[in-house]
C-alpha cells in the first residue's frame, strides 16, 4: 500500500508562495480600480470573492477528475484563490458595520456573501466537472 505523503515538496510551498503574490496584488488593483467607501456597501469585496468561489469550484471539480500536478493544485488554489480572496475582508466589513449601528446592513452582507459565494462556488464546480468531462462546446458550435 502507497503511503500518503504528510507533507508538501518545496515547489508546492514555491507555488504557493509566488501565486500568493500574485493573488494579493490582483486583489490589490482591483481595490484601486474599484474603491470602497468605508461607509459603504462594500461591493468590491463582494464581486472579489464570488469570482473567486467561483474558480475554485470550478478547478476543483477538474481536479477531482484530471490529473494535475500537485504545486498546480497548490498554487492555484491556496496561493492565488487563497489570496485573491479573503474572510478577513469580509468580517472587516461586518465589524465596520456593527460599529456605525448598522446591524441589518451588516447581516444583509454576511448572508448576501455565503449565498452568492456559496451558489458560485456551486456553479463553478457545474462548469469545471463539464470541461473535465469535455462535454463543454466552443462558441462557434453553438453558433
Amino acid at each position: 500500500m502507497k503511503s500518503a505523503k504528510l507533507w508538501p515538496p518545496a515547489s508546492a510551498w514555491l507555488a504557493v508562495a509566488v501565486a500568493g503574490l500574485v493573488g494579493t496584488e490582483l486583489r490589490y488593483l482591483l481595490g484601486l480600480l474599484f474603491p470602497e467607501d468605508p461607509d459603504s456597501f462594500p461591493f468590491t469585496t463582494l464581486a472579489i470573492n464570488v469570482v473567486g468561489s467561483f474558480a475554485l469550484g470550478a478547478l476543483s471539480a477538474y481536479w477531482s477528475k484530471r490529473s494535475v500536478r500537485w504545486w498546480v493544485r497548490a498554487g492555484l488554489g491556496p496561493g492565488l484563490l487563497g489570496s485573491f480572496t479573503t474572510f478577513s475582508a469580509v468580517v472587516y466589513a461586518i465589524d465596520q458595520f456593527a460599529r456605525a449601528g448598522s446591524t441589518a446592513l451588516w447581516v444583509c452582507y454576511l448572508v448576501l456573501t455565503l449565498l452568492i459565494g456559496g451558489t458560485a462556488a456551486w456553479a463553478g464546480l457545474g462548469v469545471g466537472s463539464r470541461i473535465a468531462d469535455g462535454r463543454h462546446h466552443s462558441v462557434e458550435e453553438n453558433l
